[in-house]
């Protein structure tokens, strides 16, 4: 609009004023002259930074910035770490062990080679909580155990899987997921 404007004013030699009457627009946009000072030098240097300490956000660049001298506003520091197109990288979260993947996991080939263990959690019609106990064959599809409890510890899990097994047989393996009712060390026996 600003070329327009000054266009106009040299083609037809009318004064800006006159230029923005015409287009009714207000001078105050032609006349405006940035005082933003050059943005280079922060850029390289919130680069240099960046690159060095690469774990490092926008907010502690601003604070390194800061102690070095620079006068420099938060907002200012956040628009050039984004048009310079920095960013922290996602973390991922560290296991202390190594799950398998599933899709490594066999398949089982009969009954009674894999359960999966769960449990199921209810509410009774006076409010009282209850736990199922539930496991199944992946093969058939078999459940072999759903034992209702108002709580459960590990203990119960183990008498519980005793007494299923006693009657149907043992199972090659147990897939549980990380409760604290399968922690337990007779669990693991």
């Amino acid at each position: 609009m600003r070329e327009l404007v000054r266009g106009m004013c040299i083609d037809w030699g009318v004064s800006i004023r006159g230029a923005c009457g015409a287009l009714r627009f207000d001078t105050s946009t032609v006349q405006y002259k940035s005082r933003r000072t050059d943005q280079a030098a922060v850029g390289r240097r919130i680069k240099e930074i960046a690159e060095t300490r690469v774990r490092y956000g926008y907010r502690r660049v601003h604070v390194l910035l800061r102690r070095e001298g620079w006068v420099i506003n938060m907002k200012k520091t956040r628009r050039i770490y984004n048009e310079l197109s920095l960013q922290l990288r996602n973390k991922h979260p560290k296991r202390r062990v190594k799950a398998k993947l599933r899709e490594d996991r066999q398949e089982a080939a009969g009954s009674n080679e894999v359960w999966a263990m769960d449990f199921v959690h209810d509410q009774l019609a006076t409010g009282t909580k209850l736990r199922i106990l539930t496991a199944a064959d992946t093969h058939s599809r078999l459940c072999p155990a759903a034992d209702p409890r108002l709580a459960y510890r590990g203990e119960d899990v183990v008498q519980t899987l005793e007494r299923v097994c006693a009657r149907i047989g043992y199972p090659n393996t147990i897939r549980v997921d990380n409760g604290s009712e399968f922690i337990l060390r007779d669990l693991d026996l």
